[in-house]
């Protein structure tokens, strides 16, 4: 280091000169190159022999010094900025499909536009717009509400990759003339931001949640001391002028960035068709997890700016770019209800039900919360909002409560009492060495024997010679683990027990067999959801036409269908979200199993039926299962929607005086045998 007493202020201003072009060198090469020109010490001692000049001399000090990152006054608050351009969002698209669609409307709009596109990451942080005049920082406002962001320039001075002043460029020195405004993100690498985070952990302080929320966080901060202590970088993606000329193509505003000391993405690439835009996006999705910075997809723009100037704006979005999205891997979502679910072996597992969220490309509304352990940890209650991920991008979890966001009011879930609310007929206990709660008298071969007995039924899948007895030696023996188990018997095995003789096995055999597409509303019945009857299986049946729709509605949904409330729809969500039970289904379908919708038709579509009294010709299980054949709707009591009132003998007072209240058709058995 050079003796500064030595120094004449004619010297010292010669010497300030140079430090200030080896530091920033070192700054372009360092932040913009990804390559070092010397160590890190060295520069820190190079930027301390200037400080100290300056300090000496502080007629040399000048606003784009290195030494001036740091202003030492906090602001009391921020002040509000109109942008020259707004900073409008994208448009996202999510696959192929929708970007063949975005390429097709633009050239309704404009038929001259060509097929190259520049490609680039898309980062996670906070979008900033960096202001120079004649190539002297003079402004970062934050993006905002797209037109009016804050006046953040004090502490983006602090962000070492950002230039105080651009750097001189012999070539395109028109740049540093007038207006040039650049747009890019502040990032925080991932690394940096764990750094952080093992210094607080060891401190006992809260750990900050994940890097883009840092970087927004610490950008808004008012004491500027605080921001440069955190590692904030700024990465450039557009260059604006106010002649278009200036940037012909975006691919050429990013050489410029460059040229003038501003870091880049050094994954950006200029790609001709979408063939070679999806290539470009299958391999970002390749290596993204090993990269510094988290990223949730690309940008996709056209490349030529006269063109892309012409397409203008549709709403709030440009059309010459878009946002292609990966899969969430995490969303945020409110929680509706907390469920309880009954399994094969009698557990109760607690189900978190909460408005429909994308996750790793599918949609996901309920998740399960294990035991009652699990809730007491998360402390999580209904209407609160969470974090919800897939473990092994496969199982729904819940992540964390977001407590800021939860609402006045909200009671801890108190799961006892749930349990004697949800299953009033049943009692729980809790064994010593278990974390979960067990229905009381309800093993697992006793459930499985009731379940079984229920699907073969003749109001389900009405499996011949499939009843109590033969159920009983089935599960006993072990050869019947789940109800799917049944469609993998072999008659072999069915013989080697005492019930079974060649034709008998042959027959059971059959009559499994032939029971491999249902229909969907006796597969529906025959699954035992609870609340769930035969007619409301046969109306969820009609709304939703697939199991897999069923499997994914919503509570609002579900209320929709007649006879559906808030109990049934609880039930039903809490079915399709027990993992015993997506296990069930995806053996019945490896099994063959594909239940089948049809379209009911006959005499008596849209028209519902109740049936009072003894009728002669038929039993009243027999009369309900002719109504619902001729697609018509039997109900067990008379309602405002009751078309038809069946009398028979013996009738019921009560109906026919409601029939009456509702103008309710009232008919005798001779009426409803003309009518089927």
């Amino acid at each position: 280091m050079m003796m500064q007493s030595q120094l004449s202020l004619a010297d010292a201003r010669e010497r300030v000169a140079k430090l200030r072009e080896v530091i920033n060198d070192y700054r372009y090469h360092y932040h913009v190159l990804d390559e070092s020109t010397m160590s890190e010490a060295a520069a820190d001692s190079l930027k301390h022999e200037l400080s100290q000049l300056e300090e000496r001399y502080p007629e040399l000090v000048t606003p784009d010094s290195p030494t001036q990152r740091v202003a030492g006054k906090a602001l009391d608050k921020f002040t509000k900025v109109t942008h020259r351009t707004p900073m409008i969002s994208l448009a996202d698209v999510f696959n192929r499909e929708e970007v063949v669609a975005w390429v097709e409307r633009m050239r309704r709009t404009l038929p001259t536009v060509d097929d190259e596109f520049l490609c680039d990451i898309k980062m996670d942080g906070l979008a900033c717009s960096l202001i120079y005049e004649d190539g002297l920082l003079v402004q970062a406002v934050t993006r905002g509400d797209s037109r009016v962001g804050e006046d953040v320039t004090m502490n983006v001075r602090t962000i070492s990759s950002v230039p105080l002043r651009l750097r001189p460029n012999q070539r395109f020195a028109h740049f540093l003339r007038g207006r040039t405004e650049i747009r890019g993100e502040i990032v925080m690498y991932k690394d940096e931001f764990m750094r952080l985070n093992k210094e607080r952990e060891a401190l006992g302080e809260p750990l900050f949640k994940n890097p883009r929320n840092l970087a927004a966080g610490t950008i808004r901060q008012l004491d500027p001391t605080l921001v440069a202590a955190r590692p904030l970088h700024f990465v450039g993606y557009d260059i604006i002028r106010d002649s278009l000329d200036d940037t012909p193509t975006i691919a050429f505003g990013y050489q410029m960035m460059s040229e003038l000391g501003i870091a880049t993405s050094k994954l950006t690439k200029v790609v001709r068709g979408v063939d070679e835009v999806m290539e470009y996006i299958d391999h970002l999705g390749e290596i993204r997890d090993g990269l510094r910075f988290n990223t949730d997809g690309a940008v996709i723009k056209v490349n030529d700016r006269v063109k892309f100037a012409k397409l203008g704006v549709v709403g709030k979005t440009p059309r010459a770019a878009v946002a292609y999205k990966f899969a969430a891997e995490e969303a945020t979502t409110v929680v509706k209800d907390i469920v309880i679910s009954i399994g094969r072996t009698g557990a109760a597992t607690p189900v978190a039900v909460f408005d429909p969220v994308q996750i790793a490309g599918t949609t996901v509304q309920h998740a399960s919360l294990h035991n009652a352990d699990e809730i007491a940890r998360l402390d999580i209650r209904i209407g609160d909002t969470v974090i919800i991920y897939k473990a092994g991008d496969i199982i729904p979890q819940v992540q964390q409560v977001l407590l800021e966001l939860r609402p006045l009011g909200a009671l801890p879930f108190d799961y006892v009492a749930e349990l004697s609310r949800q299953y009033p007929e049943l009692e729980f206990e809790r064994p010593n060495d278990e974390v979960v709660y067990r229905a009381k008298g309800l093993t697992g071969p006793i459930i499985l024997k009731r379940a079984l007995q229920h699907f073969a039924s003749k109001g389900a899948l009405d499996i011949d010679t499939l009843g109590e007895k033969n159920v009983e030696a089935l599960v006993d023996a072990g050869l019947v683990q789940d109800l799917a188990d049944i469609y993998s018997l072999q008659k072999s095995q069915l013989l080697k027990l005492d019930r079974f003789a060649d034709l008998s096995a042959e027959k059971l055999i059959s009559a499994i067999a032939n029971a491999k597409n249902p229909s969907l509303e006796r597969f529906i019945f025959g699954l035992g959801i609870r609340h769930v009857g035969i007619q409301t299986a046969i109306d969820l049946a009609n709304r939703f036409m697939s199991l897999e729709r069923l499997s994914v509605a919503t509570i609002d949904e579900l209320c929709t269908v007649d006879g559906v409330g808030g109990v049934v729809a609880e039930s039903i969500i809490a079915w399709f979200a027990d993992d015993d039970n997506v296990a069930l289904l995806e053996k019945f379908s490896s099994n063959g199993v594909v239940p089948r919708f049809e379209q009911k038709t006959g005499s008596l579509v849209g028209k519902s039926f109740v049936i009072t009294g003894a009728l002669e010709s038929m039993g009243r299980d027999e009369a309900a299962e002719k109504i619902r054949l001729q697609g018509g709707v039997f109900q067990s009591s008379v309602g405002k929607d009751t078309d038809y009132l069946v009398t028979g003998g013996k009738v019921g007072a009560s109906k026919l005086k409601k029939a009456e209240q509702y103008g309710t058709m009232i008919i005798s058995e001779k009426d409803f045998l003309e009518m089927l």
